[in-house]
Formats: structure tokens, sequence, C-alpha cells
């Protein structure tokens, strides 16, 4: 297992040299700029009007997409529109309508649970620090981060599963651990790029670093992607 375990890591890893530190910004500046010019738009895919929402769609897109919580959350939100709505939900009722995005079961307890700590503890409004924001069911630093970018404006870097395997891709971290591959950017990445940086990456591995089959030979990046499974153009 151990074997295997490591091969499927080296798979997903850059076989880059170490750099100096001067020399990973350099080439982190470069990734960040060839992006700003794929993706200007950086924006989260996720559909929300509101802090609310954008939270509790955020833990929906657990193990699910964003074009699959977009097609239920419609209907979530037009039933719950406060945190007492979701604190008081009738759990049937909830999970029968968040059921197409998977974990239901989990996710209908954690949607209540976050309602209720937003009543007891904030008001009903949602929190606007990593602390507040992770001392919620449901939430851990992802989906906080989702919100401190998008919503209150601070500095944040999303490390989901697309943003883990295009950062290890590149060279940018050598780690699988998503509180490390934070840091790694975060010293990488000058800070007011932090949330538009890493959801350029997250959209970047979405659409053209895919896991399976990757479009290396149309990809911006390929010059300054060292791992060892990409394909070269033809």
């Amino acid at each position: 297992m151990r074997a295997l375990a490591s091969r499927s890591f080296r798979t997903q890893a850059s076989r880059r040299p170490i750099e100096s530190p001067a020399a990973a910004k350099k080439r982190a500046d470069r990734i960040l700029a060839a992006l700003g010019q794929t993706i200007p738009d950086a924006r989260v895919e996720l559909d929300s009007s509101n802090p609310l929402e954008l939270l509790m769609a955020t833990i929906l897109s657990a193990q699910c997409t964003d074009e699959r919580v977009n097609q239920v959350t419609p209907k979530v939100f037009s039933r719950f529109r406060t945190a007492e709505d979701y604190a008081k939900a009738d759990r049937a009722e909830l999970e029968a309508l968040i059921r197409p995005t998977g974990f239901f079961k989990n996710k209908a307890r954690h949607l209540i649970g976050c309602g209720q700590a937003l009543v007891k503890h904030f008001n009903g409004m949602v929190p606007r620090t990593m602390e507040a924001l992770t001392s919620l069911p449901g939430v851990g630093r992802k989906t906080a981060n989702v919100i401190l970018g998008s919503y209150v404006g601070e500095p944040a870097i999303v490390v989901d599963t697309h943003v883990k395997r295009v950062a290890n891709r590149l060279g940018l971290t050598r780690s699988q651990d998503p509180t490390k591959i934070e840091e790694d950017l975060q010293r990488l990445f000058p800070k007011v790029q932090w949330t538009v940086g890493a959801q350029r990456l997250l959209l970047h591995g979405r659409y053209v670093c895919l896991a399976r089959t990757p479009n290396c030979p149309h990809c911006v990046l390929f010059t300054d992607c060292g791992w060892e499974g990409k394909r070269k153009p033809t």
C-alpha cells in the first residue's frame, strides 16, 4: 500500500528541482500573470446573493460540483431565507431538497447546526473572522476562506481538490495537506493576489489541468510546469 501511495503522489507532483525562494517567487509571478490573462474574471462559481447563501452553498459543495449545487440551491434559498429558518428546518424536508448534492444527511445536519450557531452566537449574521467561521458546524478552513475572500474582502487562499492538484503539478508545493499548501501559496503569492490567484488555480484545475485528462498542449503554464505526467504538444 505504501509503494502504491508513493507512486500515486508522484504522478501528481512536479519533478522540477528545488528552487531558491527568489526563483520560486518569480515563477509564481509568471504563473499568476499567465492565469490573469486566460482567467480575467475569477469569481466563485457558486450562485448566491448574500453571505448566508454563499456559506450554505459552500457547505453543500463538499464532494459535489458547483454546477450540481447551483441546480439545487434555488429551491433551498427560496425556502430558507434566514439563519433562523435553517435553525428550525425540518430535517427530512431539507434532506429531500439537498439529496442531489450527496452526503445529504450529514449536510442537512451541518446546515441546521450552522443556522442554530449563527442564531445563538452571531445574531443570525455570518461572522467575519476565521476563528468565528470555523466554529460553525460543517465549516473548515476551505469554506471559511471562501467567505473571507468573497464576502469579507480579506486576502484568503481557498485550497480545494483542484488547487491541491494544480499547485503540486506546478511545484508550488510538495504537500498534500491543505493547510500546508495554503501556507506555501501564501509565501509565494503577493498578499493582494491570494484570493484571486487561488481562485484562478482552482478554475484552471477545473477546466484545463484536469485530474485524468489534462489539456497540457493548450495550457498557458506548460513551460513553467515540471509535472512528470505532462502531455507534450503533438
